[in-house]
């Protein structure tokens, strides 16, 4: 990555149509052509062309922009200061202190009864979550129906009916250089809509913060900019193709290239937090990393093609299936695998119990395999939300799972997340530490830890780790 990129999350839509109409509609190879015999022909495909592209946006802007919904919302959490992240309008009062915040956002209808799909970004910490319809300017109060923190989505409900929804594509069945459209409110202008190409699949740009992240982005370079989290992605059938959720950019405006979910897996998180308020997640029981070239001449793998197992959990599935460390992943379910991201796909798609047969190089010699996916608990069965909320601590607590605990070399832990006001956002602790030990003693279950910090005073000492297995020490006077 250059220097000074960053990637910032939620920046999609923009407001400059008529200059892409101008610029990249009409095809640049006219000016490329010297010899006149081919201009006339050249023409004509350039008229036919924009002809048809034009009707096919038309018609697409059309079945797609009513559905795509204006978020706002009202939290008390305190923020920074031009916060990268989020598009975010801070309230100061006259001394410096923030008041409320509110931010602004997108969603998508999927649902004539008022499930709405954006991204958790949006909606994250939000007391109050209004939307607001484009077909006729109606106001809604939402709730949350659930979150999946690996993917950076979250499920939203209204109540009202006859809504216009969208109807989901095929993720899988969009080619590179197939022309799309981004819906969205960009700068709280809403119903905007721009088009572009998509550019790439599968990209792993390292911006979900999550011990488990799940990221294989459709890459445009249709204009997005600030206020179309959530937004939606179409092809020119006015399909939803993918959730526009990031942008690559030094300046914190569309910048060239922006970052969709693919909606097929989209899909699949929506349907388990409807059906169950948890996303079922299944688990290998290994680690792989992404082939590069030199790996890939020392390992003799033809066209890069692959991941390369890293570790392997003792009795997981893929222990049990006969894989090893350094054995090299080619297919999932006679999908060619060849990066980290299109195999997190694939396994995005399954649930616990679900059988998967992987096709693997072991010192060049081919082999296949079925191996049966776990939960996080190292079981089959459906997960249950077992997050407990503190107000007066200002975050929610959840007992790591055994696959956490396997990979991190612990036996017990309380995962912190959803960090608001209160006392642990006042103590500097992150998202996603785990605490390991409250003054010095350990614990197996949530209650009693909240109450112990809840009525903690004194001199405290938190000590734990974060995700990434770096431990950290947290001591204050309360």
């Amino acid at each position: 990555m250059k220097k000074g990129l960053t990637i910032l999350l939620g920046f999609t839509g923009g407001i400059i149509g008529a200059f892409l109409y101008g610029k990249f509609y009409a095809p640049v190879v006219l000016t490329q052509i010297a010899s006149t015999q081919y201009e006339s022909a050249a023409a004509s495909i350039k008229y036919q062309g924009q002809a048809i592209a034009q009707n096919n946006f038309v018609t697409a802007s059309q079945i797609a922009t009513p559905s795509v919904v204006f978020i706002k919302t009202l939290s008390n959490q305190q923020r920074g200061y031009n916060d990268p992240f989020f598009d975010f309008w801070n309230n100061f009062d006259f001394f410096g202190q923030r008041g409320p915040v509110t931010s602004s956002g997108s969603g998508v209808i999927l649902t004539a009864d008022g499930y709405i799909v954006t991204n958790l970004h949006v909606v994250k910490d939000a007391n109050q979550i209004e939307v607001i319809t484009n077909k006729n300017k109606r106001s809604y109060q939402a709730k949350i129906i659930g979150t999946d923190p690996s993917t950076d989505l979250a499920l939203i409900k209204i109540q009202a009916n006859n809504l216009p929804h969208l109807t989901m594509g095929n993720s899988d069945q969009v080619d590179i250089g197939e022309w799309v459209l981004a819906v969205g409110n960009p700068f709280n202008l809403t119903s905007t809509v721009t088009a572009g190409i998509v550019s790439a699949k599968g990209r792993n740009i390292n911006i979900v913060n999550n011990q488990f992240p799940i990221e294989s982005f459709i890459q445009t370079d249709a204009a997005i900019n600030p206020g179309n989290s959530g937004g939606a992605l179409v092809d020119l059938e006015g399909k939803l193709i993918g959730i526009n959720t990031a942008i690559a950019s030094n300046t914190g405006s569309y910048n060239g290239y922006g970052f969709a979910i693919p909606v097929n897996i989209v899909a699949k998180i929506i349907k388990d937090l409807i059906e169950f308020k948890e996303v079922q997640r299944g688990f290998t029981g290994m680690d792989i990393k992404d082939i590069d070239a030199a790996m890939a001449e020392k390992l003799t793998i033809k066209n890069n093609h692959g991941v390369i197992v890293d570790e392997v959990l003792a009795d997981g599935p893929a222990d049990k299936s006969g894989i090893q460390k350094g054995d090299v992943v080619i297919e999932v379910n006679n999908k060619t695998i060849d990066s980290k991201a299109n195999f997190d796909e694939q396994i995005a798609y399954k649930r616990p119990g679900d059988k998967i047969t992987v096709k693997y190089l072991r010192k060049g010699e081919e082999r296949i395999t079925q191996l049966s996916l776990l939960n996080e608990e190292g079981t089959t069965a459906i997960m249950k939300k077992g997050t407990i909320t503190s107000n007066s601590l200002g975050a929610d607590f959840q007992m790591v799972s055994k696959t956490e605990k396997d990979k991190l070399g612990i036996q017990s832990g309380v995962k912190i997340s959803n960090i608001r006001n209160g006392k642990i956002a006042m103590m500097g602790i992150q998202e996603g530490f785990i605490i390991l030990k409250f003054n010095r003693k350990e614990y197996d279950k949530i209650e009693p830890l909240i109450s112990d910090i809840e009525n903690a005073r004194g001199q405290i000492q938190i000590e734990g780790m974060f995700p990434n297995g770096s431990r950290a020490v947290y001591s204050f006077y309360n």
